[in-house]
């Protein structure tokens, strides 16, 4: 799973990346894009794996893009190059000053409903160019598929209205339109990035939609050893760092949970989507469980927590069976019963 960082120049899209993924500050010239594979923070793993002291303790894991500059991308169609390497994102990180530099006083209202359509004009194109070709086919007497075009009409008449896809679940969430990889259907979490003595919330951004960072403070959190960082955190009274947060936040706004396996060999979060059956769920972990899947042992981590063991959770009757279909929860620990 991928979230795209975007924004405008000067944002602080690079001390940011470099902030979550803990990589070396590199010089103001990046031409290619980085990505960076990181771990979830999730106290439970760190609990289960002192609980077990496994071998390995492995945390479920997000992968953040920081896209090209737009003057090192060269693609034939310039007016999508910018947007074509998020659009393999599935989700946005949308940074938007909220400092001062520059020689300009920040404008983050401003700069965000620009980048926004900027999205909408990028889909809108995409949109269009699909209509014609529909057109065109019809023309030659190639039916389209008629929910297909309904969705399709639909998402052109909203981006027409200078609105984005993602305020509309139907389409946002519609099967038909993935392949598109509209931009602005995608979920997005805005990060104003403020001043490093400022942990004020801009009025115009919610609590839902948004978190405050500090991005030159997280780069320098990012680059010292773990206790010196803690013992930072403790002088300012900070429990959690903002990058930790904006992990975990990227981590639901892909609409991700994670389950755990656990034992002395392992204890590892698994990473599946809100919903997913238990025989699906076993796939993750290896096609063979799956495909021999029997039962799913299943034991909730809160209820491991208050019974202390596991086979006491077992002796107090919470560690129960459950059938393909169910549906796995965050923070369930399964073993799974298969046969192949």
């Amino acid at each position: 799973m991928k979230l795209g960082i975007i924004g405008q120049k000067q944002s602080g899209k690079t001390t940011l990346f470099e902030a979550l993924t803990k990589t070396p500050v590199e010089g103001h010239q990046r031409k290619e894009s980085r990505i960076g594979t990181i771990q979830v923070p999730d106290t439970r793993v760190e609990r289960l794996s002192a609980m077990y002291s496994p071998r390995k303790t492995i945390y479920a894991q997000v992968e953040y893009l920081l896209p090209a500059p737009a003057e090192h991308v060269k693609e034939s169609a310039k007016e999508q190059s910018v947007w074509t390497q998020a659009r393999d994102c599935d989700a946005l990180i949308h940074v938007v000053r909220n400092f001062k530099g520059y020689g300009t006083e920040p404008a983050p209202l401003r700069d965000f409903r620009a980048m926004d359509e900027e999205l909408i004009v990028a889909d809108l194109i995409v949109a269009e160019k699909r209509l014609e070709r529909l057109e065109l086919d019809q023309k030659r007497g190639k039916k389209p598929n008629p929910e297909e075009l309904r969705l399709l009409q639909k998402a052109h008449s909203i981006l027409s209205s200078e609105a984005p896809l993602r305020n509309d679940s139907e389409i946002a969430t519609a099967r038909l339109l993935r392949g598109y990889a509209f931009l602005s259907a995608k979920p997005m979490l805005v990060l104003a990035n403020n001043e490093e003595d400022d942990d004020d919330r801009p009025s115009w951004l919610s609590e839902e939609n948004g978190l405050v960072v500090r991005g030159k403070l997280e780069q320098e959190l990012s680059q010292m050893e773990a206790q010196e960082a803690a013992a930072f955190l403790d002088d300012f009274g900070i429990t959690t760092s903002a990058m930790d947060r904006v992990i975990a936040r990227s981590y639901e706004l892909l609409g991700l949970i994670s389950f755990f396996t656990v034992g002395e060999d392992e204890v590892r979060a698994w990473t599946i989507r809100r919903g997913t059956p238990a025989q699906e769920a076993a796939g993750v972990i290896h096609s063979d469980i799956q495909k021999g899947f029997i039962r799913a042992e299943v034991l909730a981590y809160d209820d491991l927590m208050a019974a202390e063991t596991y086979a006491a959770a077992r002796k107090m009757g919470t560690v129960r069976l459950e059938g393909k279909t169910y549906e796995v929860q965050d923070g369930d620990i399964i073993n799974f019963r298969f046969n192949v």
